[in-house]
C-alpha cells in the first residue's frame, strides 16, 4: 500500500460508504484520488470523457442504491462533466463528482486551469464545496454523501485542491521550489515565508473547526404520511377503474426493488411504468400496461402517481380529468405541486409509499372482480396496439425494419439482460417492443433528455452485473458522443453489446422540419462504418444490411458478448414513418 494522503483519506470514507467503483479520467490534480482508491479495494475505472465518467457513476447510482463516484480533473475535466451532472440532477441520481483544483496558495492567480469551478457547477448541483485543509477532507465528503442521498438525491461537487491530496512532504517541496523555504534573505521574503508556514500548518496540522450551519427548513406537506396513505387507500377501495404511474424516483435508492414489486401486485391495480421503474414487474405482468397511458388516464376514476412530475410525460397534469381523484407520493414538494394539485399529495418516498398503501388498502387487489371491466378494457387496447406495431413491421425488403430488428431483439434478449439507450428515433422504437427483463435493468436519460449517455451507462452496467448481458441502443447520431467507450469496454473487460440504428439522419428532427420547413438542413449524417471504428478501438464490428440475417447476427453478436468482447453492430435501416409526428420540444 502506498504512502498515506488526501486521497487516502477521500478513500477511506468512500469504502465505509460501500462504494465498489470510481469513475475517472486521469489528471494531475487528482492523481492522488486514484491510487488512494486502488489501494483500498475501491476499482478504478478510466474513461475517454469526463462526462462519460459521471454517466457510468450514474447508472452505478441507479441500479445499485449506493452513490455512484467520479473524479475529474480541474478546469476542462469539470466542464466537461457539467452535462452529464445536470442530467443526474434532473434524474435525481445520488452521485459525487470529486473536482481537482489548482493549489490553495495559486487560487485566483492565473495557475493551469483555475477557474471558478464552484459558480460554474451551482446550478447542476444539489450542493456544492471547496476543501481548505487536509484535516476537513473526510468530513466534507460524509458530509457530500449525506447531502447527495437525503432528501430529493441529487448529486454534489467537491473540489479538492491539489496540494490537499499529495503527501505533506511533497508539498512542502512544491512550496520550498516557489518561495524558497528556509532560504529566505530580507524582510519581505521571511514575511512570505512565516506565511507559507503558517498556511502550511492549518492546511495539514490545524483542527477543524465545528461547522455551524442552519436547519433545514421543511414547508408542511399537503397531505401527512399516515392520513395521505389511509385517504389514498379509502379512495382505492372505492374506485371502479383505477390507475397506477411508477416514475424512476420509485427506484431512487432502493436495494430491494422486489418489496415494491410485491406491493403492486398486492394492490392489483392496473400498472404503467416509467424510467428506471421499467421492468419493476418483471418482462409479462398481468397488472402492467405499456401501450395508450392517455388513454386510460383519461378514463380513470382514480390516478395514484408516485414519484413522477407533472410535466410532459404526463401533458403537465392536464390528462387527467379533474372528476378523478389524483393522489401523488414524491419526495419533493416542489414536484408534488408542479401544474397540478393532486387531491391526496404525500411527501414521501414513493417506493415506501406504495408499500405503506399496500398495507393501508388491507389486499385492495381483492376488489379485482369489480375492477375486470376495467382490465379487460385496457387489455383490448393494449393487444390493438401490438398487434398494430407488428402488423407494419416488415421482415422483407432492403435493409432493416427497425419494428422488424426490435421484435426479433425482444424474442432473443436474455433473462438477465440490461438495457442502455441512448437516442431518438431509434431508441423510442425500441421502447414500444423490447421489454426490460428485471428491476433496475432499464437505463434512460431521463426528463433531461440527454444524448450521449450510452457508454457511460453501459460501462456501469457491465461492471455492476458482471455476466449478465448488456445492451446499449444507439442512435446514429448518438452513437458519436461516446463510441471511444469501446476502448473502455475492450481495456476493462467488460462487454456491452452495442445497436447502432443506423439511418444517416438525426431522424427524429429530421422528420418534423422536412416536413414542417422543407428542408433536412442540419439533420443529414453518412450511413458511416462505426462498426470498423469499434474494432479501431478493440471491440468486435458486425454489420447488418440483410433482413435475412437479423436471427443469426443477434445470435453472434450475444455470443461475441459471452466471450468477455464488447461488440458494435451496426444495423443499416430503412426509412419509415412508424413514429410520424411523435417530436417532444
Amino acid at each position: 500500500m502506498s504512502q498515506s494522503h488526501g486521497g487516502s483519506i477521500i478513500a477511506d470514507v468512500l469504502s465505509r460508504h460501500g462504494v465498489q467503483h470510481l469513475f475517472a479520467l486521469c489528471g494531475g490534480h487528482i492523481s492522488p484520488i486514484l491510487t488512494g482508491c486502488q489501494d483500498r479495494g475501491i476499482r478504478v475505472v478510466d474513461v475517454r470523457d469526463e462526462g462519460n465518467a459521471v454517466f457510468a457513476a450514474d447508472a452505478v447510482a441507479r441500479m445499485s442504491g449506493v452513490v455512484g463516484v467520479a473524479a475529474v480533473t480541474a478546469g476542462p475535466g469539470v466542464t466537461n462533466a457539467i452535462t452529464a451532472l445536470k442530467n443526474a440532477q434532473m434524474a435525481q441520481s445520488p452521485l459525487l463528482l470529486l473536482g481537482g483544483a489548482t493549489a490553495t496558495l495559486l487560487k485566483g492567480r492565473g495557475a493551469l486551469q483555475d477557474i471558478d469551478q464552484l459558480a460554474l457547477v451551482k446550478a447542476a448541483t444539489k450542493w456544492s464545496t471547496s476543501v481548505k485543509s487536509v484535516p476537513a477532507l473526510a468530513a466534507t465528503i460524509e458530509r457530500a454523501i449525506a447531502i447527495a442521498t437525503g432528501g430529493v438525491p441529487g448529486p454534489v461537487f467537491v473540489e479538492v485542491p491539489v496540494d490537499l491530496l499529495y503527501p505533506e512532504e511533497i508539498v512542502r517541496g512544491w512550496y520550498e521550489k516557489e518561495v524558497g523555504l528556509g532560504k529566505a534573505k530580507g524582510l519581505s521574503a521571511r514575511a512570505l515565508e512565516l506565511y507559507v508556514r503558517g498556511h502550511l500548518y492549518r492546511q495539514f496540522k490545524a483542527p477543524v473547526l465545528p461547522e455551524v450551519t442552519l436547519p433545514e427548513i421543511h414547508l408542511p406537506t399537503l397531505r401527512s404520511a399516515a392520513d395521505g396513505l389511509a385517504d389514498a387507500a379509502r379512495a382505492l377501495r372505492n374506485a371502479e377503474r383505477p390507475v397506477i404511474v411508477v416514475g424512476s424516483q420509485t427506484l431512487v435508492g432502493v436495494k430491494d426493488p422486489e418489496r415494491v414489486a410485491q406491493a403492486l401486485r398486492d394492490l392489483g391495480v392496473p400498472v404503467y411504468l416509467g424510467g428506471m421503474a421499467r421492468g419493476l414487474l418483471g418482462r409479462h405482468s398481468d397488472l402492467q400496461f405499456r401501450h395508450a397511458r392517455g388513454a386510460a388516464l383519461k378514463d380513470a376514476d382514480v390516478v395514484i402517481v408516485c414519484g413522477f412530475p407533472f410535466d410532459f410525460r404526463l401533458g403537465y397534469g392536464r390528462g387527467i380529468p379533474k372528476r378523478a381523484t389524483l393522489i401523488a407520493a414524491n419526495l419533493s414538494l416542489h414536484e408534488l405541486r408542479k401544474n397540478r394539485r393532486p387531491e391526496i399529495a404525500v411527501q414521501m418516498h414513493a417506493g415506501e409509499f406504495l408499500i405503506g398503501l399496500a398495507a393501508q388498502a388491507g389486499g385492495a387487489g381483492a376488489g379485482a372482480t369489480r375492477w375486470q371491466p376495467w382490465f379487460d378494457a385496457l387489455r383490448v387496447r393494449e393487444a390493438a396496439r401490438d398487434a398494430e406495431i407488428a402488423g407494419k413491421a416488415k421482415p422483407a425488403g432492403e435493409l432493416i425494419d427497425p419494428l422488424h430488428f426490435f421484435l426479433r431483439l425482444e424474442d432473443k434478449m436474455a433473462a438477465d439482460a440490461v438495457l442502455a439507450v441512448d437516442g431518438g428515433d431509434f431508441v423510442a422504437t425500441c421502447s414500444y417492443i423490447v421489454r426490460p427483463r428485471a428491476p433496475l435493468s432499464w437505463l434512460d436519460p431521463g426528463v433531461f433528455g440527454t444524448l450521449g449517455v450510452g457508454g457511460g451507462f453501459a460501462l456501469g452496467a457491465a461492471l455492476l452485473r458482471p455476466g449478465s448481458e448488456v445492451w446499449l441502443i444507439w442512435g446514429d447520431g448518438s452513437s458519436a458522443y461516446s463510441l471511444a467507450e469501446m476502448d473502455t469496454f475492450a481495456r476493462h473487460g467488460v462487454a456491452p453489446i452495442a445497436v447502432i440504428g443506423n439511418d444517416g439522419s438525426w431522424a427524429q428532427i429530421a422528420r418534423e422540419q422536412v416536413e414542417i420547413l422543407g428542408t433536412p438542413l442540419g439533420t443529414e449524417l453518412r450511413r458511416s462504418d462505426y462498426h470498423v471504428v469499434a474494432q479501431g478501438y478493440g471491440a468486435v464490428g458486425l454489420l447488418l444490411t440483410d433482413p435475412a440475417k437479423v436471427d443469426e447476427t443477434i445470435a453472434e453478436a450475444q455470443a461475441i458478448a459471452r466471450s468477455g468482447r464488447p461488440v458494435c453492430l451496426n444495423v443499416h435501416l430503412r426509412a419509415t414513418d412508424f413514429r410520424k409526428g411523435s417530436i417532444s420540444i
